[in-house]
């Protein structure tokens, strides 16, 4: 317990996360009253927590979307107003910028990843290791300096079975991985880009004829292991098949493209760094808010049936403390 919360760690089936209680009551208004009090309080929860923190009622929210935004600035001093970052305007909320509108209800229409195939593990289980499970990245890896945090608040969650979100925890593999890989990658850089740049592993492997990007578009490079500026510890820093650059990457200095060395050792780490004693597998509750640490997870969507269900989810996105390696450098995006 620490001051007006509980925290219970780790999440049920993993190895990290954290559940936040308020000591003072349930919901938005009191998580939000407490967190304001100790400003401190919840960023070290998710320190303490490997990047992940769950918090439960937040239904109130939804019909006051300011909250979101409110607690939003408890985890750092920029929350993003999509407005302003070239966001289309049907994907940002009517009243409240800061909010994301995740969705595949019109006008979104923001469809989930396909099924994986075969859609089951051997054993009958979800899967979640690359590549038989794909999708997974951090949020806007594409941008220096990259995010520091997400908040992920459940308006209409499918049911249970499906639509979850899966977590990786970057620091746990990257303690896992054998020295000799270590001491490879601890200086090797990612070349990330957005997926409007069309320099996907299937758009590249397909020989499609990559267009001029605009200088707000190219490619940027991040570490690939990443020194958490809050923790000190050191976490891989990767995504796979569509937000590394796959013309010119996806490693600086290592044989470009999707059949060359960089792939080769792209799909080895991937496949470390998604292997099931990482994972953490969410499923949703309406009023779930899922606070999560883009400088040290991995994130991956689930499919969901949209011929019978509608999802909506709200995200806010929080910056202001990638670390020491991105001191002082201009944004590599352009805003309104």
């Amino acid at each position: 317990m620490a001051g007006d919360f509980d925290l219970v760690t780790p999440l049920p089936g993993a190895g990290f996360g954290g559940r936040v209680r308020p000591t003072g009551g349930a919901g938005a208004h009191t998580v939000i009253a407490a967190a304001e009090r100790d400003a401190g309080a919840l960023p070290k929860m998710l320190a303490a927590s490997g990047g992940l923190l769950l918090l439960t009622a937040m239904d109130e929210m939804v019909a006051a979307p300011e909250l979101l935004v409110r607690l939003s600035r408890i985890f750092g001093p920029e929350v993003e107003n999509y407005r302003e970052t070239l966001t289309s305007p049907a994907m940002v909320h009517d009243t409240v910028p800061e909010i994301f509108l995740v969705s595949n209800a019109p006008p979104v229409n923001r469809g989930p990843p396909s099924r994986p195939e075969p859609p089951l593990t051997a054993d009958g289980t979800l899967p979640v290791q690359f590549p038989h499970r794909r999708g997974w990245h951090t949020d806007q890896s594409y941008r220096r300096p990259p995010p520091d945090v997400s908040l992920f608040l459940a308006v209409n969650p499918v049911p249970k079975g499906e639509g979850q979100t899966l977590f990786a925890d970057g620091t746990a593999a990257y303690d896992a991985l054998p020295p000799a890989l270590k001491a490879r990658v601890d200086t090797l850089e990612g070349l990330h880009v957005g997926l409007s740049a069309e320099r996907s592993y299937d758009e590249i492997l397909a020989s499609k004829t990559p267009r001029a990007l605009k200088p707000r578009e190219r490619p940027q490079r991040q570490p690939v292991v990443r020194v958490h500026p809050v923790t000190g510890r050191r976490a891989l820093y990767l995504c796979e098949m569509r937000q590394m650059d796959w013309l010119e990457g996806p490693f600086v200095g290592l044989e470009p493209g999707p059949r060359g060395d960089g792939a080769k050792l792209l799909f080895e780490l991937m496949t470390h760094l998604t292997r099931p004693e990482f994972i953490c597998v969410h499923e949703w509750t309406e009023g779930d808010l899922v606070v999560w640490d883009n400088r040290c997870l991995v994130h991956a969507a689930t499919w969901f049936d949209t011929a019978t269900q509608v999802r909506i989810m709200w995200r806010t996105t929080v910056s202001g403390n990638p670390g020491a390696a991105y001191a002082g450098e201009q944004k590599s995006w352009v805003t309104a």
